[in-house]
């Protein structure tokens, strides 16, 4: 509420209307008007018969009317001087791009899943702040925690917790891993439409830059052979993308040991909508375990088959060039054969998906084996070879003749490509004289010391292997239905696989510079739920953007402090971030905000006030 206010000098006062605003917490005053001096003000007061108090407070409350009916845009002047230097080590721009992260995390209701875990454990410091800052900076500053934590004073709310509470939170967040997760899954029903009719299932590896194992940080049999000690990350997916649970395990646990676990605790704990789910994984889910659990209660699998690792009898089904089909036409069957010597069929079907279903089983079940071929599929497998065929003749012819070149049998290194010849030369050395031996001996003692020479060229017979499989893809199923939604299914696992890309890439997941169990797990809790929020941002615009394009943006929202008048913005304004602001109910792109105007917008998106718009 406007006041008024005095500054004295040597023979006068100078009388001021002012008003109190809030700044992080903190109240401080802006000047809105100037009045008047002392010898001014008398003489108005005496034009009106009235001493200088009364007249001042009939000056104070006519203000105060016209302040609160006047609904026109203020017209705002800040005023800047060439000559005046900037204060020192002040921070004058911040990152407003949270505000739309903070308003999905408190829709989540997850500062009461955190209040629940310090009454739980009875500690002081404020747990709420410390996880919804590690999720926003893992988002908008993705860096070590010692980074985040200094980081964080760029947002416009700047957090008060110190970097003890930091470390303490950690811990504490890793007690309650489990109902932390139920929870968050609970709550995001109310925020977003769930599918978990459908779940895809993947595991990630985490390096760490030490030299020794520890009792969690373990050596394990990853698919890149990195010599790093690493922990696991198991990651539950619905249908619409969206994460539904994690693990964090050693890293030299078997992936395959991981599924069945979590699938049984997301089972009984969690509220899921559909229990009898349809679970879809990649190849190296492929167990006859996995499998038997999934064909009960209800529960049915899509689980991707490696064509190469088929049994020979399944294989031959495969490559007997007949009774491919196309979906949607059950009359006709094909042979590949026919399509790829013709010209003109080979065109025409260039896209076209074909298939064939083979009857097959494992110890416990019986499945189908769904193989698909795709032309365009073949070229473009083929296509990524010869790149990798140009690079691997570029190593060969790159280095030094005889000396050795480290082969890989990773599918994606070219250097599998690579075809090494040894040979061995034996050289005699003269053996080395002891001192007390007579240099005018006649005897002549020699040793043998054996080198090698290595010649290396393109291995065809590798490309030749790899050959045979190109434009194939298999899957295996207990589903008996339309062959395009099975195949749909297994289709829309990319989107775990994205979730990975953003969890190790946009937010920098593995830097971490953790060494306790505890906190690495917190860590990755704490990534898991920006995540989430992350894809629940990506649901609310329609899926318009790309998660690229929308991290960008979030990071480029920064807004001016103009001292005493409030913030104006210093990002560009674009579909994007109207769309933000549509989608939100707030607005932080006028030309500037008032402190009073951004206390609203935080406590609209904290939940404290009903979400209508704030414009």
């Amino acid at each position: 509420m406007p006041r008024i206010s005095y500054s004295k000098s040597k023979n006068s006062k100078m009388y001021y209307i002012i008003e109190d605003y809030y700044r992080n917490g903190k109240r401080t005053t802006r000047k809105i008007q100037t009045i008047g001096n002392t010898s001014k003000i008398t003489e108005l007061a005496n034009n009106e018969n009235l001493d200088v108090n009364t007249w001042l407070k009939n000056y104070l409350d006519k203000f105060n009317k016209e302040y609160k009916k006047n609904d026109e845009p203020e017209e705002i002047v800040i005023k800047k001087f060439s000559n005046k230097l900037i204060p020192k080590n002040v921070i004058n721009k911040f990152n407003i791009g949270y505000l739309f992260l903070e308003d999905i995390y408190y829709s989540l209701k997850i500062d009461k899943i955190a209040s629940f875990v310090s009454q739980k454990y009875k500690f002081k410091f404020d747990l709420n702040e410390v996880l919804s800052y590690l999720v926003f900076s893992r988002i908008i500053y993705p860096s070590s925690k010692l980074k985040t934590f200094e980081l964080s004073q760029n947002f416009l709310e700047t957090p008060k917790y110190n970097l003890e509470n930091l470390y303490r939170g950690l811990t504490y967040l890793n007690m309650d891993l489990d109902y932390i997760q139920k929870q968050l899954y609970n709550n995001s029903k109310a925020v977003v439409d769930r599918n978990t009719s459908i779940i895809y299932f993947d595991c990630t590896n985490y390096y760490f830059d030490i030299n020794e194992e520890t009792d969690f940080q373990k050596y394990g049999n990853p698919k890149d052979k990195k010599p790093k000690p690493l922990v696991g990350m198991g990651l539950f997916m619905d249908g619409k993308g969206l994460p539904v649970a994690m693990n964090i395990f050693p890293g030299n646990a078997s992936e395959t040991k991981q599924l069945i676990p979590l699938q049984e605790k997301i089972v009984k704990d969690f509220d899921l909508e559909i229990k009898e789910t349809i679970i879809c994984t990649d190849a190296a889910m492929c167990t006859d375990e996995i499998k038997n659990f999934n064909i009960k209660d209800g529960r049915s699998f899509v689980i991707t088959q490696s064509i190469k690792k088929l049994k020979v009898e399944y294989q031959n089904e495969v490559f007997e060039d007949g009774d491919w089909r196309i979906i949607g036409d059950l009359k006709n069957t094909y042979k590949l054969e026919d399509i790829l010597n013709d010209d003109e069929l080979r065109t025409l079907h260039y896209e076209t998906i074909f298939y064939k279903i083979v009857q097959t089983e494992t110890a416990h079940v019986k499945q189908d084996l769904i193989v698909t071929f795709q032309i365009k599929y073949r070229d473009y497998l083929r296509n990524v070879r010869a790149g990798q065929i140009d690079r691997a003749r570029n190593k060969i012819s790159s280095t030094e003749k005889g000396k050795k070149i480290k082969l890989s049998v990773n599918p994606n290194d070219f250097r599998r490509l690579i075809k090494e010849d040894v040979k061995a030369v034996i050289k005699e050395v003269k053996k080395k004289k002891k001192n007390n031996e007579d240099s005018n001996s006649l005897n002549k003692e020699e040793e043998e010391k054996t080198s090698y020479l290595y010649s290396y060229s393109i291995n065809q017979d590798v490309i030749k292997e790899e050959e045979k499989y190109d434009g194939y893809y298999g899957l295996t199923t207990n589903l008996i239905g339309d062959i395009a939604e099975i195949l749909n299914i297994a289709k829309n696992r990319w989107e775990i696989e994205e979730s990975f890309r953003i969890l190790k890439t946009d937010f920098d997941s593995g830097t971490i510079h953790l060494s306790r169990e505890d906190r690495i797990k917190a860590h990755f809790l704490t990534c898991y739920i920006s995540l989430l929020i992350d894809r629940i941002l990506e649901y609310k615009l329609d899926h318009k953007y790309t998660n690229t394009k929308i991290l960008e943006k979030l990071r480029e929202m920064e807004v001016y402090e103009e001292k005493g008048s409030g913030y104006s913005p210093a990002y560009v304004r674009d579909d994007l971030s109207d769309d933000l602001h549509n989608v939100f109910n707030f607005r932080t792109d006028y030309e500037i905000i008032s402190y009073n105007k951004f206390k609203e917008i935080f406590d609209l998106a904290k939940k404290k006030v009903k979400n209508d718009i704030i414009k």
